[in-house]
């Protein structure tokens, strides 16, 4: 499904861009629409709808294009879409360097770092002596046992589509866990609020950035130390015979890519794309717009791109 933009609104803009005009499109460039990814987190959304708004003024068309968290990048490699302005180590670097040897084009590096792994509130420490050690977290696996898991703990896992391997990690470490994934990423700050409201144990999955730092007091779960071996060497670490047993990176890239007919047919916009670079502050409170002040991706880029005139000007120049 292609969801074609229509989310221009001169009044919303027209103060954003009254003191920062920016030039039409070359004639180099197509005029065919550009095809931006829309992922299923709300930074990846709301920055999406951002970076096409600018085009759009730029005088570019845009398509905003669904995409599954995998086949996304394979769909770069083959000029089926364009953008991709949040590529995560710990999500997706396999997918995304087989993408790159196909084809596709990294893009640049933003200057947030990140961390994506499991993760508690603060509350359970009194709960679980030792944490955050996930030694300590698998000791405590009765206490976060559901009727649906059993006597096993239950970690509330990401939706099936953004590629981790926590089922497989729980098997290589040995752990009193089984992995319920969620369908979206909203199911897990719902199910966070409800614990925390309860001061009820619960491990799930998160990030940073993320709005969730701000809002909820917690820690990431220390598993072994992230090497690459972990994830291709079954005699790395301590499962001899399995991979995946250690945590993800704890200083993982954010990246940007492209299909390569990005920059044959739209050269000028592909020169501000690579321009654009942004922080874990601008990350989480992208994601608050939307998952804690209640506004739509679009309403909440035309917020941002209002508010933020310093950071986007440069890219455009």
């Amino acid at each position: 499904m292609k969801i074609v933009s229509r989310f221009m609104r001169a009044g919303l803009l027209g103060a954003a861009f009254a003191s920062a005009a920016i030039g039409g499109a070359k004639a180099e460039d197509s005029a065919d629409p550009i095809k931006i990814i829309l992922n299923n987190w709300s930074s990846q959304v709301v920055f999406a709808n951002v970076v096409g708004q600018l085009l759009e003024k730029q005088g570019k068309a845009v398509e905003y294009v669904p995409s599954d968290g995998q086949l996304q990048f394979m769909a770069l490699a083959n000029n089926d879409m364009d953008f991709q302005i949040e590529v995560w180590e710990g999500s997706h670097h396999e997918s995304f360097v087989k993408s790159v040897a196909a084809g596709a084009l990294d893009l640049g590096t933003h200057d947030a770092v990140t961390r994506e792994d499991w993760w508690y509130p603060s509350y359970m420490n009194e709960m679980c002596p030792g944490l955050p050690d996930w030694k300590a977290l698998d000791a405590c696996a009765e206490k976060l046992a559901t009727a649906e898991t059993g006597t096993k703990g239950r970690f509330v896992g990401p939706p099936a589509d953004w590629g981790k391997h926590y089922s497989e990690r729980i098997e290589a470490l040995g752990m009193n866990f089984q992995e319920v994934p969620v369908g979206q990423a909203a199911t897990l700050w719902a199910e966070l609020q409800a614990a925390y409201d309860r001061k009820e144990p619960i491990v799930l999955f998160n990030w940073t950035p993320n709005f969730i730092e701000a809002k909820f007091e917690g820690q990431f779960i220390e598993f072994p130390v992230f090497e690459p071996e972990c994830w291709s060497d079954p005699a790395w670490g301590q499962n001899p015979d399995k991979i995946y047993d250690c945590g993800a990176p704890a200083k993982g890239y954010l990246k940007k890519a492209g299909s390569k007919q990005l920059v044959e047919k739209w050269p000028d916009a592909a020169a501000f794309l690579k321009k654009v670079n942004l922080t874990n502050p601008q990350f989480a409170s992208a994601a608050a717009l939307v998952d804690v002040d209640g506004l739509t991706p679009e309403d909440a880029a035309t917020k941002w791109i209002a508010d933020n005139e310093a950071t986007w000007k440069p890219w455009t120049e």
